[in-house]
């Protein structure tokens, strides 16, 4: 089992469970499921950027705000849920520059709050201020408190707010990054820069890091608008929920295509040969229900018509799948399979050097790209990352049995993973030899399943599942979740109309041994689906 260094730390006791561990390496062997468990991070860091939600109820407590979860929160997924040195921070803020009726929130960058405080300002009328907060860069944006929920829907579909590292250095008075020497951090970022261009075999000068996944599909999206604008993008499959905020709100609108279908991509032939559009994005596969587009004919489209085609790969984790053979740009989450630790977050941006689109795109995100990921994440990223093709080949052996297992069961409806969602579109770009280790077919770490008598079952089986539970994937250890409730509660019937079932269960497998996953899952299905 391959394990990066900082999983071999040294346990510390919980405060909220008397006498047990809580590192990467425990989490293995003791996951977080129990109801005792609400609110406690995953893993044990106080920038760990998940946290238990044990049960269905409690996920639909979180999404209704009960105080008997909220309460319990000590964190969460970071764009959602402000880690404690962010709220630190914020209350530090309005200390300063807060009158009375108001509150602030706090970016790593003028640009960035500036950014900000034009968007609260366009959806609500008032007129936000910054101010410079006088230490690494940090700006603040005052707003009247009764148009909080507008800035923070800013700050969870840009994902440009401060990092928790970043907070907690502005909390503790440090004017140094507390990381280690000037060439010790830019040797480190320089090697994290590295080896995202090395995974995905371009140079360096075409890899841009960000402090989280959204912040870089933003930042792009900006790029895209100022190269192309007026005109409305393209999302081809069910995505990620902010990816499509980000379309939504932002520039002129997007055309939206949930299935990713052969059938929508005649239709979007109809549409671009009428209409010039600014992009097309899609996931490779998709989140949540792991369908791969098919990237040959979008490209050969993309070409035909003169626009960019944009391409997340976080949930084939490079190493299993070379899109950038037929994207234009590639986005990542490095908060995922690649940390694996679940205890920082980062993104990526890759563009294509072979691109139509490279020097026009290169140029502007050179123009205003600020360098933003805050060094201390920087560090941990570079860590974690050290054994990561090594991970994700395990990790992909797991997931494939586990998937097997599940799709044979009889309490299981079906099993949405590549192998079996759309396996010619996903073999088309899959690198014929994933991490180094295996010649056969590797398809990732997540997987999402739907059970027979679902409304029933679901709960019943999510409940009894022990694996820790709580938003985030690809960390080492195992982390289920039922996606839907937590990505878009507001508009379950609108997610089933686009065929995700708001019954859906994600799983991200982890290190753990197949055999005893599958028994756990095995156990679950029979006590909670009877």
């Amino acid at each position: 089992m391959c394990l990066s260094a900082c999983d071999f730390e040294k346990p510390r006791p919980l405060h909220w469970a008397a006498g047990g561990y809580c590192t990467v390496r425990d989490l293995l062997h003791d996951p977080l499921w129990r109801p005792e468990h609400l609110g406690a991070p995953i893993p044990d860091s106080p920038h760990a950027v998940s946290a238990c939600l044990p049960t269905w109820r409690d996920n639909i407590g979180y999404e209704e705000g009960e105080r008997r979860v909220l309460d319990r929160l000590t964190t969460g997924y970071p764009r959602f849920v402000y880690n404690r040195f962010c709220r630190e921070l914020f209350a530090g803020c309005d200390e300063r520059f807060a009158r009375a009726g108001e509150t602030s929130l706090a970016f790593p960058s003028e640009a960035a709050a500036e950014r900000c405080a034009r968007w609260v300002a366009a959806r609500t009328g008032c007129a936000p201020r910054v101010h410079s907060f006088g230490m690494h860069g940090v700006h603040a944006v005052r707003l009247p408190r009764e148009f909080e929920k507008v800035a923070k829907d800013y700050w969870q579909h840009t994902g440009e707010g401060v990092s928790s590292r970043l907070a907690e250095a502005c909390v503790g008075g440090s004017s140094e990054c507390g990381v280690g020497s000037a060439e010790y951090v830019a040797e480190r970022g320089a090697g994290l820069r590295s080896r995202v261009a090395a995974m995905h075999g371009v140079a360096a000068e075409n890899v841009f890091l960000f402090p989280c996944g959204m912040s870089a599909i933003f930042a792009l999206y900006r790029a895209l608008a100022q190269l192309l604008p007026a005109r409305r993008s393209v999302q081809f499959g069910f995505p990620y929920v902010d990816t499509l905020k980000v379309q939504e709100k932002f520039g002129k609108g997007v055309a939206f295509f949930p299935q990713g279908s052969a059938a929508e991509i005649d239709r979007i032939a109809d549409l671009v040969a009428e209409e010039p559009i600014g992009g097309l994005y899609t996931e490779f596969p998709s989140n949540p229900l792991l369908s791969s587009p098919d990237l040959k004919a979008l490209a050969d489209l993309a070409k035909k018509h003169g626009f960019p085609l944009i391409v997340d790969d976080t949930l084939a984790a490079c190493v299993n799948a070379d899109v950038l053979a037929a994207a234009d740009a590639v986005t990542t989450s490095l908060t995922k399979f690649f940390s694996g630790a679940g205890d920082v977050t980062g993104g990526a941006l890759v563009l294509n050097p072979r691109s139509a689109f490279h020097g026009d795109l290169s140029s502007r995100l050179n123009a205003e790209f600020e360098d933003l990921l805050w060094p201390g994440d920087a560090l941990v990223l570079e860590r974690n990352s050290r054994d990561y093709t090594q991970r994700v080949a395990r990790i992909n052996a797991t997931a494939e049995a586990l998937a097997d297992f599940l799709r044979e069961h009889p309490r299981v409806a079906r099993v949405d993973y590549p192998k079996f969602r759309t396996p010619r579109e996903y073999a088309a770009f899959q690198r014929p030899t994933a991490g180094g280790q295996r010649p056969a077919a590797c398809y990732g770490g997540l997987l999402s399943i739907v059970l027979e008598d679902e409304a029933r079952a679901a709960p019943r089986f999510f409940d009894a599942l022990r694996v820790c539970k709580g938003p985030n994937l690809g960390t080492n250890y195992t982390l289920a979740c039922p996606y839907t409730v937590l990505a878009h509660y507001g508009e379950l019937d609108w997610a089933e109309s686009c065929g995700v079932s708001r019954w859906l269960v994600r799983v991200s497998v982890g290190l753990e041994e197949p055999g005893d996953l599958i028994e756990r899952f095995a156990e679950a299905l029979d006590e909670g689906t009877l």
